[in-house]
Formats: C-alpha cells, sequence, structure tokens
C-alpha cells in the first residue's frame, strides 16, 4: 500500500510555502507514494488568526524591521512561548486538526514551527499515528522550531546540528539536508550561462545583475536601482519586482532616468527565476533562506542589503563568512561596491566557486530520499520529557553569546 504524505507551512512570508511546494513536487515523482498533499495551515483558521500571522509579518517588515530583530532574540529561548502557542493553536486550527486526522497521513513534514508544534501535540496525545519531520528554512535555527516530540529534524549547515546536539536532542535524528528549493535550480549547469543570456534577450558579453525584491515585492528596490545608476561600467539590470504592481510601475518609470550604459528590465512575478539566477553574474537582494539557497545553487555571488534583523542577519553572517557575499550598509556605496567586484574577475569567480561549494540544489530529493527508507524500519519518536526541557533550556541559556 502507497503512503500517504501530508505537508505543512504557513504563509508568513513565502519562503516556507516554497520550501513545502519543493517537497511535494519530489514526492509526487515517488512510485511508493500513494497521496500527496501540501497544506498551508493559515487556510483552516479564522481571519483575525490568520492576519496576524501573515499580514502583521509583512506590515513589519516594512514597517518595523527593528521590532522583528527584537523579538527574534526576545523569543529565541527553549520553550519560553510554546504553552501560549500550543494554546492558540489549538484554538483557532479544529478544523485543521479534524482535516489531519481524516487524512491519516503516515508521514508530516513541516516546513514552519507553527503546524510542527500542533503534529507533535497529537503524536505526544496518540491521537496521531505518523512520523514528524521538521525542515528548518533558514541557515540558523530558533527556539520556535524545538518541538517536543519529533522522529527527525533536517538543517541547513552542520553549525547549526552542532548547535542543537549541545542542546541535547539526539545526534541520530538530525540530519544535514539543506533547504529544499525546486528541483529545477539543480539543472541549471553554470556551463550554459552565455545561451541562457541569450534565451532571455541579454547581452552575454555585458554583466547581469539581478536585483530581488521578493515574491512578495517588499525590498529597497527602488533605491537600490537608483543607486546602480552611479555605476561606471556599462551592465544589464534586471529587476524582479515580485506581486507588487505598484512597485514594479514605480520602478519602471524610474528605469526610463537610466543611463544609457545600463539595460534595464523591470519583470513581476515569475516562475523562472531559475533561469534569470543562472543567468546572472550577481545577486543584489536579501537573505532570506530559500533565496540564498536558490542563488547558491546557481553559483551565484551575492551583495546583502537591508537584511530583516534575526533570522536574514544570520543567514547573511553564514554568507560573509563562507566568501559567498558582501554587504552593503549604504545605499551611498553600493555602486561602488559593485563597481569593485565587478572589476575584480578573481574574487567573483572565487565566490562563485565558493556558492556552489555550499550549494545543496537536490536538498528537496534528499530529504524525501531519507523519509521514505527510513519509513520502513519501526521507529519511535523523540520524546523530550520535563527534565530534559530544562536541561535544554539551561544549555541554551549557558551557550548564549
Amino acid at each position: 500500500m502507497g503512503k500517504r504524505i501530508l505537508i505543512l507551512s504557513a504563509s508568513a512570508g513565502t519562503g516556507h510555502i516554497r520550501a513545502a511546494a519543493a517537497l511535494e513536487k519530489v514526492f509526487s515523482r515517488m512510485p511508493e507514494v500513494e497521496e500527496v498533499r501540501s497544506v498551508d495551515v493559515l487556510r483552516y483558521t479564522n481571519q483575525i488568526f490568520r492576519d496576524f500571522y501573515s499580514k502583521l509579518y509583512k506590515q513589519l517588515v516594512e514597517k518595523a524591521p527593528t521590532f522583528l530583530g527584537w523579538w527574534y532574540k526576545t523569543s529565541d529561548e527553549p520553550w519560553k512561548t510554546d504553552r501560549m502557542r500550543l494554546m492558540l493553536d489549538r484554538l483557532n486550527m479544529a478544523p485543521f486538526i479534524k482535516q489531519i486526522t481524516l487524512f491519516k497521513p503516515d508521514i508530516t513534514v513541516c516546513t514552519h514551527f507553527l503546524p510542527a508544534t500542533l503534529i507533535s501535540h497529537l503524536i505526544a496525545e496518540r491521537k496521531l499515528e505518523a512520523r514528524l519531520s521538521i525542515v528548518v528554512t533558514d541557515l540558523d535555527f530558533h527556539a520556535m522550531w524545538l518541538s517536543r516530540t519529533f522522529h527527525r529534524y533536517f538543517v541547513a549547515i552542520e553549525e547549526t546540528k552542532v548547535h542543537l546536539q549541545k542542546l541535547g536532542l539526539p545526534g541520530d535524528r538530525i540530519t544535514i539536508s539543506g533547504i529544499p528549493i525546486d528541483p529545477v535550480f539543480s539543472k541549471q549547469g553554470v556551463h550554459k550561462r552565455n545561451s541562457i543570456r541569450s534565451d532571455l534577450g541579454l547581452d552575454p558579453d555585458i554583466p547581469v545583475i539581478l536585483v530581488s525584491a521578493g515574491a512578495l515585492g517588499v525590498s529597497p528596490a527602488e533605491v537600490i536601482l537608483e543607486s546602480l545608476f552611479e555605476l561606471s561600467q556599462p551592465a544589464q539590470v534586471i529587476v524582479i519586482a515580485g506581486r507588487n504592481e505598484e512597485l514594479k510601475k514605480k520602478l519602471e518609470s524610474l528605469a526610463g532616468r537610466a543611463p544609457k550604459t545600463l539595460r534595464i528590465n523591470i519583470i513581476g512575478y515569475t516562475d523562472e527565476m531559475h533561469r534569470w539566477m543562472a543567468a546572472a553574474t550577481l545577486l543584489i537582494g536579501k537573505p532570506g533562506g530559500l533565496t540564498i539557497s536558490e542563488a547558491m545553487a546557481c553559483g551565484l555571488p551575492m551583495v546583502v542589503v537591508s537584511p530583516i534583523p534575526g533570522q536574514e542577519e544570520r543567514n547573511c553572517d553564514h554568507l560573509l563568512e563562507k566568501g559567498i557575499a558582501i554587504k552593503c550598509n549604504e545605499f551611498t556605496t553600493l555602486a561602488y561596491k559593485v563597481n569593485r567586484l565587478l572589476r575584480d574577475p578573481t574574487r567573483l569567480a572565487q565566490m562563485h566557486r565558493n556558492a556552489l561549494a555550499w550549494a545543496r540544489p537536490d536538498a528537496a530529493s534528499f530529504i524525501v530520499r531519507t523519509l521514505l527508507d527510513e519509513n520502513r524500519r519501526p521507529q519511535a519518536p523523540v520524546e523530550i520529557g520535563m527534565v530534559q526541557k530544562a536541561e535544554i533550556a539551561r544549555a541554551a541559556r549557558a551557550g548564549r553569546v
């Protein structure tokens, strides 16, 4: 009998949903899978709760990123918000819980901590017989991802596994997988760059600067584009405006004032980001977990701007440490820093190699194969009791810098 797979996420930002979609695509190709469902859990809750998780997050990113950074740091303590979150989730997600029990999955995979908390509780209460795996969608780990009952964690890098082991989680239940991205990124061979540029109407001999505003179109893209007007050499600038039509119109108007040395193309939402990244010389944007994983798969060096305090700042730290990116703190120096990179092909080539060395383009396939292979063997969940919870909390406090 085929396996029933339930992939759970939440539309707070787009990265969690994209990771879920990548896993769904791979699971659906597996002959031993009878049915796979990918669910945004916020669709099963009331409007107030849904807005709190999705719309509020976007508003805070735009208007109060400093608050997000404060909350990220304040809440990064094991189990600090655990009881409150579980209570809110259970009050607001009764329809979702009913759907889970009716579907009776063999394997559940969570790409957001919100559904992971609920599934963990259902397994602990013996109300659900399924394996729970949690896929962390940033390079670092935040305490909200901790669940007291689980079967496996998938993390992006070895450092994160070391951190979790030091907290007291069993190392044999933590797998270094990378962050799951759409399988199309694994097919973007860097040797195809010139042909991809030609297919996209780009000049193969002129550097391509890709500016990403993210799928939601929340970024300082206008300021970035205007700053690039000061580049001292020819370049092709592609700006991905996402779903923000207002931003797209503003960028198109601004592009009309660009110097003749720049060829500018403004694009809205696209499902061909893999091709634009494969064609690019350099990516300018925010370091979200999915974005940086996609860029590394394409060997694409990055210029990080305006990282959201918290997870994106931590992602940025790893990119800088690994020589994959540079960071621009002031837009007044953006053109200067980009000019220096474009004039230093040796450094650009090394950043390209570093990106490929750290890339895990097949993360989604690796996670799916691991889960299906593991499901053939009996495995009890890890259950963290009160004593161990206290030990994990103490270890986290002792290890905080």
